[in-house]
């Protein structure tokens, strides 16, 4: 390769594919119509090749700067490219002093609330982290956290509230790795709890039980669906219709009639109103359909909710699902309710346990069984509801129960 020096209107008019010199180390690359200009040197006896930019943003004189750079540091026994990866990650170290960890949280926040289902998420994080975090490091630049900084936040409720110690720690942890990745910080996580803070704090299962939901004995729930269609009411209409399709309550009280498909008995959830985040097909029995059509003149448009709140275009709270149910039983939870529905079908079906996870909307924790089965069980969860609907209600009292319901429904 003939080293000769062109002019700036000379190197735009080659457009031959390879290395063209012009001296000094400094070349042109052209590969597959991209040109590059590139500084060749070596060192330790080894060829390197340090990119300099493209020619379209980067002039021949500021090359030739560049290169005469290079060299100027070789001289020095400076490797150049080492030096420029130094100069880039004391930039990223100065960056980094001026992001709080408090500033950080709120660009982690930002750029994953569109993945959240729960508008409330957010606000749930910011809340706990205000109230633990903040005051120990929230104005501390994210790149000094130390391990001594999360425990001073943890050590106190780490006992005491040891849900919201364990939220608290999974959320540092994960704001500090979201900090690492943006080159805002280096090495261990101090937030880390496998191999790291195991060692320094007790496990949690060791200091707190884990508090199941309350669940209604499922022979006992017949009783209750007669006092709940006696009750009427948008909110026992709703609890109802929770019980009778073993949804979560949070699906149903956010229940669109667009997802509803009254001909073919269908109640299709979209991925973002999931747990698991993926559609799922709830067969309606000709109970859950009856409750619809009590509600159907509440209907205004496709997109209206099928359960109402008192706030216009807000669903029931959850807290008025809840009254309802403590109106007719004490001490058990409407979550609860989907554990009688699977105590139900352990101890007096003889549906396959996996009909009542795929009805329930679990996530199969085997991979590789989840791989394989592509089916929703749909026709065997419809035989399956249609018992459970046998179970739960008589019939004659509840057709009643709906004849009586006045159109003016409560809240």
């Amino acid at each position: 390769m003939a080293e000769e020096k062109r002019t700036a209107k000379e190197w735009k008019a080659i457009t031959k594919p390879g290395f063209h010199g012009d001296g000094g180390g400094l070349y042109l690359s052209i590969v597959k119509g991209s040109r590059t200009w590139m500084f060749r040197y070596k060192r330790g006896g080894r060829g390197h090749w340090m990119g300099l930019g493209p020619d379209s943003l980067v002039s021949l004189a500021d090359a030739r700067d560049a290169a005469i750079d290079a060299r100027r540091l070789l001289r020095k026994g400076i490797d150049p490219i080492e030096h420029r990866r130094a100069a880039a990650k004391a930039k990223a170290a100065e960056a980094a002093s001026a992001k709080t960890f408090e500033a950080v949280e709120d660009e982690f926040i930002a750029s994953h609330k569109a993945g959240w289902k729960n508008e409330k998420h957010g606000d749930q994080w910011k809340a706990t982290l205000k109230a633990y975090a903040y005051p120990v490091f929230g104005q501390k630049p994210v790149s000094e956290v130390t391990v001594d900084d999360v425990l001073e936040c943890l050590q106190p409720i780490w006992e005491a509230k040891p849900e919201t110690a364990s939220r608290v720690r999974g959320r540092i942890e994960n704001i500090l790795d979201y900090a690492r990745t943006r080159g805002w910080r280096e090495g261990e996580n101090p937030a880390r709890w496998k191999g790291h803070l195991d060692h320094l704090l007790p496990a949690r299962a060791k200091i707190a039980r884990v508090q199941h939901h309350a669940a209604l004995p499922w022979r006992e729930l017949p009783a209750v669906m007669d006092k709940l269609a006696a009750a009427g009411g948008t909110s026992a209409l709703c609890l109802r219709f929770t019980i009778l399709t073993a949804a979560r309550s949070g699906e149903a009280r956010g229940a669109r009639w667009h997802e509803i498909d009254m001909t073919a008995k269908v109640w299709t959830l979209p991925p973002e109103r999931m747990k698991a985040g993926q559609a799922h097909r709830v067969p309606l029995s000709d109970a859950a359909l009856a409750i619809l059509k009590q509600l159907l003149p509440l209907k205004k448009e496709p997109d209206d909710l099928v359960f109402p709140g008192g706030k216009k275009k807000r669903p029931l709270s959850d807290v008025a699902v809840s009254k309802a149910l403590g109106a007719v039983v004490d001490g058990v939870t409407v979550h609860g309710m989907r554990s009688a529905f699977r105590d139900w079908a352990a101890e007096a079906s003889t549906y396959p346990r996996e009909v009542a996870e795929v009805a329930l909307a679990h996530r199969n924790p085997d991979r590789v069984e989840a791989a394989y089965r592509r089916s929703d069980l749909f026709e065997q969860r419809t035989r399956m509801m249609g018992d459970w609907e046998s179970y739960c209600i008589n019939k004659k009292k509840a057709d009643k129960a709906l004849e009586a319901t006045p159109s003016g429904l409560e809240k």
